[in-house]
């Protein structure tokens, strides 16, 4: 009935017909095919990118269409789709799709096949690239984990343990702990030379406003992490967050000026006389601070 003259939706349609493809009667299955062939791309593209998208439909376009502009990276956006299907269009993701994954590190994870068939993507865009290369790296050295565990454990005993169980670690398993492990196992991962692992312990859904605080705060991490705090909206709603970053002379200038706007008159007073923050930052906060002062308001 999808293939007669009810009147449906385009992408109505297509669902509906990707339903009945998958149908045990050979000769409906047939002809529902058959019909699909003829649909708009755009048609097709708009039912996977729905929500509560049928799995069916999804399954219909790996199979016949999923080399089609837009296809593989609709499979990559929506999390409804099953994750075996999106490894298997992994080699006609662009950017988009890519990108996609990249920020939802918890799904990219979850599925050992997505993560080897993405990072061998020829679509990727040379950031992205550079990120997927990341996997490709294998545990880390003795003296990082030391590093990472003085500072994220402590206690001794504790450390020891933690040092032992990250120790083990393959890429992928740090990039699952980061998002799923607890607090000890953030503050140690948040400073692996992993630059994929440090993205999980920022996308961990149990991450604290707290642990973002301190996190922005510390000299210590890589200027990649500092960076990614300051491009998450949810974060920066936060005055100590915004705050933390700016007196922090690890973070990128061009960030540091954009956020001393936001300091009130006495954090900004205590900016101007901040040695440790770069000369650059110094001289900006003072101008800033006489102009407001003077009653010019702020920049």
């Amino acid at each position: 009935m999808c293939a007669g003259s009810l009147p449906l939706e385009p992408t109505d349609r297509v669902e509906c017909l990707a339903i009945v493809a998958a149908d045990n009667d050979a000769s409906l299955s047939e002809r529902a095919q058959n019909t699909l062939l003829s649909q708009p791309i755009g048609a097709i593209l708009a039912a996977l990118e729905r929500p509560d998208a049928d799995q069916r439909l999804f399954e219909y376009c790996a199979e016949n269409c999923v080399e089609k502009p837009g296809v593989a990276d609709a499979f990559a956006v929506n999390s409804a789709c099953p994750t075996e299907l999106v490894a298997r269009g992994a080699t006609h993701l662009t950017p988009v799709g890519i990108q996609a994954l990249l920020e939802n590190l918890e799904r990219f994870t979850s599925d050992d096949l997505v993560v080897l068939a993405v990072a061998q993507a020829p679509g990727a865009n040379p950031e992205q690239r550079a990120l997927l290369d990341e996997l490709e790296k294998g545990v880390m050295s003795e003296t990082e984990i030391a590093e990472a565990a003085k500072e994220a454990e402590p206690d001794a005993t504790r450390r020891v343990t933690l040092t032992q169980k990250i120790a083990k670690m393959n890429v992928v398993q740090r990039l699952t702990t980061a998002l799923k492990g607890g607090r000890e196992e953030r503050m140690f991962l948040i400073r692996d030379p992993n630059k994929l692992v440090q993205r999980s312990v920022l996308q961990s859904p149990r991450l604290t406003e707290t642990e973002v605080e301190l996190f922005a705060s510390q000299t210590n991490l890589s200027t990649e992490v500092l960076r990614a705090i300051s491009l998450s909206r949810v974060f920066m709603k936060s005055a100590v967050i915004a705050k933390n970053l700016t007196f922090n002379p690890k973070t990128p200038l061009d960030i540091s000026l954009s956020l001393a706007k936001r300091l009130n008159m006495s954090d900004l007073t205590k900016l101007c006389s901040n040695k440790n923050v770069p000369e650059t930052l110094r001289s900006f906060a003072q101008k800033l601070h006489r102009k407001r002062k003077m009653g010019a308001g702020g920049e």
